[in-house]
């Protein structure tokens, strides 16, 4: 197996065509047939299926290309440093879940070195993707904030994953409601006086145990919930509709924090939020710089 071939089947998965991706990489199109036979036959499986108008890719071939664009842009990113110096352009990336803190520690990092280039990324996702970001180096820093409940569980997680949970620190829990919303006026609610209103959460995918939910109280038996993928998504279902939110009370300057009421919950279960990385890494500058950053949101 070659980064060559990688970048074939990628180019090939790009344009459903291997004619179109002989053209894009300057091969024959039989040379290229030709490689990703050979890949195909030394890994064992069939990543693409011919069909009339083109190829297909395969179910695991579609998992094996997400895996070999991990490697290709690694190696790139190995080339660009010490083979190619002078053209190489600072990064940073950051995987997290959904939470504001994370997005302004992000803005605070980028103000604060303000290169005239650079190329940064930021991934809000999943929690099991924000780990598997970490493990494959797509991400430096992984943001994730552990629960009472899941906490011994995730810390095995991590030593499984040869990752490292730094904690920052710890937040009591709160209810985010519309600021009109018939209890938002309350000094201190209860989940059971919740119990008829939508509870908003953030869908994990095919990961449904209840030890990967981004919230507290996660084990907590609700009527009525409504799940999302994205925070500005949740937002307007919360001032759209009487439902509400479990958090930590750290809606910062996210869009609509205004129209939010925060109040406190009977129901505590502290959150302890904290960044994590590949076992014996050492932070970059920039990776250093947001981690202080994120820290500055602890109050």
């Amino acid at each position: 197996m070659t980064v060559l071939q990688l970048k074939y089947v990628i180019a090939i998965d790009e344009e459903c065509s291997m004619r179109k991706a002989a053209d894009r990489l300057y091969v024959s199109q039989p040379g290229l047939s030709s490689a990703v036979r050979d890949l195909e036959n030394e890994i064992g499986i069939q990543i693409f299926e011919r069909v009339h108008n083109g190829v297909v890719t395969t179910a695991a071939g579609a998992t094996f290309i997400a895996y070999a664009r991990t490697v290709v842009e690694q190696f790139e990113g190995l080339e660009n440093r010490y083979l190619y110096p002078k053209t190489e352009r600072p990064t940073f990336s950051v995987s997290m879940q959904h939470y504001t803190v994370a997005v302004n520690a992000f803005i605070d990092t980028v103000r604060e070195y303000d290169l005239p280039e650079y190329q940064y990324s930021i991934r809000e996702t999943q929690t099991s993707e924000v780990i598997e970001d970490i493990k494959t180096l797509r991400s430096e820093i992984g943001v994730i904030a552990l629960s009472d409940f899941n906490k011994n569980t995730f810390r095995k997680i991590f030593a499984d994953a040869s990752l490292e949970f730094h904690e920052l620190f710890t937040r009591d829990t709160y209810v985010y409601l519309r600021d009109d919303h018939p209890l938002a006026n309350e000094e201190e609610i209860s989940l059971n006086e919740l119990q008829d209103y939508p509870c908003l959460v953030f869908d994990q995918g095919s990961n449904t145990s209840f030890y990967y939910r981004e919230e507290a109280l996660a084990t907590y038996d609700y009527k009525k919930i409504i799940s999302s993928n994205e925070r500005a998504t949740s937002m307007e279902i919360l001032l759209g509709l009487n439902s509400y939110a479990v958090g930590t009370a750290m809606l910062g300057d996210s869009l609509n924090a205004s129209r939010i009421k925060v109040v406190k919950l009977k129901e505590n279960e502290k959150l302890t939020f904290g960044y994590i990385i590949r076992k014996g890494a050492v932070l970059s500058d920039m990776g250093k710089t947001f981690v202080s950053m994120l820290g500055r949101y602890s109050e």
